[in-house]
């Protein structure tokens, strides 16, 4: 049978035996089917797909933020920051020009938080994967980040550590979650969590950007709608909310992290 076998592949004849054809040498088997040379390995990042590049984008309105996470990001190969912004809106637009793989967006930014951007450009990036980047962990906030399709939170305090884990376990489309994270998501899921009213995309911008201090007018031409529309988002948000005043709507949104007190 091996004298058979190595007449049929005169290839190995000069390999000394070693039993059945089955017990060959495994990489020695993989030469001959590329013509002699090694088989070519291809590249594969750390956690990431085989051969396949992670594109990210960075939002945070901090510029020390975003070149300290560029320096985190630039140490693995292969991986590219594809945009970055400073704030809500230019995160959205950045995202659908440049169609990352993975965003990176601070909670907190100027015209848009990190969840509305989110809202916003998931339905046009279904399999983007977005990554929550927060100074804060409460139960709500972190409930509502999931809400919007956010795959990962991560507190800024862990970024150093945690970063790069992160940013390769959403490159293969899987959650990621830290232990303090997780510990609050469970408080939520078990009823320990205050319920969330809901307010409308467009009504959450209009009391974040009542909260940043601008008219309604101010907003209206932010928002590229009439001044009466804005007047009705925050009636409306007031309503749901049980509040009579602007000071009240503004405490409410430094509680629920729409602004940054």
């Amino acid at each position: 049978m091996k004298l058979f076998y190595i007449r049929s592949h005169p290839e190995i004849a000069h390999l000394p035996a070693r039993g059945l054809p089955g017990e060959a040498d495994p990489e020695f088997l993989k030469r001959t089917r590329t013509g002699g040379q090694p088989p070519i390995r291809r590249w594969r990042p750390n956690g990431a797909r085989s051969g396949v590049m992670v594109r990210i984008l960075l939002a945070d309105d901090h510029e020390i933020v975003r070149r300290g996470l560029r320096s985190l990001i630039e140490t693995r190969d292969g991986w590219d920051i594809c945009g970055e912004a400073a704030n809500g809106l230019q995160a959205v637009e950045r995202a659908i020009e440049t169609r990352p793989d993975v965003a990176i967006l601070d909670y907190f930014m100027p015209e848009l938080n990190g969840l509305d951007v989110a809202r916003q450009i998931l339905p046009v990036l279904p399999k983007l994967q977005v990554l929550i980047f927060s100074e804060h962990d409460g139960e709500t906030l972190i409930r509502d980040a999931l809400q919007a399709g956010a795959r990962g939170f991560l507190l800024k305090s862990d970024a150093e550590d945690q970063l790069l884990n992160a940013i390769s376990t959403l490159a293969l489309a899987r959650p990621y979650f830290t232990a303090r994270v997780s510990e609050a998501m469970l408080s939520s899921l078990v009823g320990q969590g205050e319920p969330s009213v809901k307010l409308t995309p467009r009504e959450r911008e209009t009391v974040q950007y009542i909260a940043e201090g601008l008219s309604n007018k101010g907003i209206a031409w932010r928002l590229q709608v009439s001044v009466k529309t804005i007047e009705t988002h925050r009636a409306t948000a007031m309503r749901k909310l049980g509040m009579r005043s602007m000071a009240e709507l503004v405490r409410y949104a430094v509680r629920t992290k729409l602004i940054e007190a």
